[in-house]
C-alpha cells in the first residue's frame, strides 16, 4: 500500500544526505547506524541506502571499509563505512 502524496515525506532524503555529509566532515567513519542515531527515522527502510548512494554520487563521501551493525533492527548485519571525500 502506498501513501497519498499529501502524506509522503519529500524532504527526508535531502536532509539525510546533509546529515551524512556533516557527520563525515567531523572525521572518522559514518555508517547507516550513525544516520539512524543522528537523524529522524526514515519513512521507509530503503531510504537510508538511497541517501548514502546520493551522497556518494555527489562526491561527498567515499567507501572506507565494512563493519557490523549495532542497531537492534539490523541484527548484526554488514554495514559499509564511509569517510568524507
Amino acid at each position: 500500500m502506498t501513501q497519498s502524496m499529501a502524506l509522503e515525506d519529500t524532504t527526508w532524503t535531502e536532509e539525510a544526505v546533509a546529515t551524512i555529509a556533516d557527520l563525515a566532515k567531523r572525521g572518522g567513519t559514518v555508517t547507516a547506524d550513525d544516520l539512524r542515531w543522528n537523524h529522524r527515522p526514515a519513512p521507509h527502510p530503503n531510504k537510508v541506502g538511497s541517501a548514502f548512494k546520493i551522497a556518494r554520487s555527489r562526491g561527498l563521501i567515499t567507501q572506507a571499509g565494512v563493519s557490523t551493525s549495532r542497531h537492534r533492527s539490523r541484527h548484526g548485519g554488514i554495514l559499509r563505512e564511509w569517510v568524507a571525500a
